[in-house]
């Protein structure tokens, strides 16, 4: 007799944010991997090669914006979302769409305010040398700044909407990711992290391809890390015994246009 293994339902009150930057070539896989009922919002962030076009055809949801930067698009894709839970993930081909589903169905439920997917390379050279160690390197900068002891800053993530726009986020470059988990613990969220599989991705990265580019984005997230805590946090990682503040109302979200996204 086979076992009935029973899988998170797919919620409808779900946006998937996907940073789309010449990504052609992945997105045909991406976007028919996303959960049946979730809404795909690509955000196109100056693509050449047809990707907003593509991504269109295929049923997406596009967004443009036209300030570049990984944070700016990721941004934008969040102030365009309607849906209760905001979902993101790289657009590459790097990361399964549906490996999120256990990660709504953690938040939904009310055990977890922000979920991380810690990734796993599954093949030599899905994920260079130098991109992991900076990834180690930032993780324990940020145990040291704000107690979080995770191991992966990755890209797949879930988290609900009003809560992540009540972060007020500033970052708009390769800071972006490392800002919202800073900001979240600095806040008192439950952040989690579960092993994903990271495939290789299609084409070169815009970030981790090269030297260079991983030092800008190490560069971008060192900034972000000596933000300095709240007050209260402060104290708190001192051994202060200091009261929690009352939770304040969340904000309501901004529309997209007036944000930098436009949708389309």
């Amino acid at each position: 007799m086979k076992a009935v293994t029973t899988l998170p339902v797919p919620d409808p009150d779900v946006d998937l944010v996907l940073p789309c930057l010449n990504e052609a070539g992945a997105l045909p896989w991406v976007l028919s991997r996303i959960p049946p009922g979730w809404r795909a919002l690509v955000v196109d962030n100056g693509s050449t090669d047809g990707s907003a076009e593509l991504a269109r055809a295929l049923g997406a949801t596009v967004v443009r914006e036209e300030r570049r930067g990984f944070g700016a698009a990721c941004h934008a894709g969040l102030t365009a979302a309607t849906a209760g839970i905001v979902c993101f993930c790289d657009c590459d081909g790097s990361l399964d769409p549906a490996l999120l589903l256990p990660f709504v169905a953690e938040v939904r439920a009310g055990e977890s305010d922000l979920v991380l997917g810690r990734r796993r390379p599954t093949e030599r050279g899905a994920w260079p040398a130098h991109a992991r160690a900076g990834n180690i390197a930032l993780a324990r900068m940020l145990q040291r700044r704000t107690g979080l002891r995770l191991h992966d800053l990755g890209p797949l993530r879930a988290a609900r909407r009003e809560a992540l726009l009540g972060l007020g986020l500033t970052d708009r470059r390769s800071g972006y990711p490392l800002q919202m988990v800073v900001r979240a613990a600095d806040a008192g969220w439950r952040v989690t992290e579960h092993d994903v599989p990271y495939l290789a991705r299609t084409g070169v990265s815009k970030v981790t391809g090269t030297w260079r580019g991983t030092w800008q984005a190490v560069r971008d997230m060192r900034r972000v890390l000596a933000e300095p805590p709240p007050p209260a946090r402060t104290q708190a990682l001192a051994g202060a015994q200091v009261p929690a503040p009352a939770p304040a109302p969340a904000p309501a979200a901004d529309p997209a246009p007036s944000r930098g996204g436009t949708v389309q």
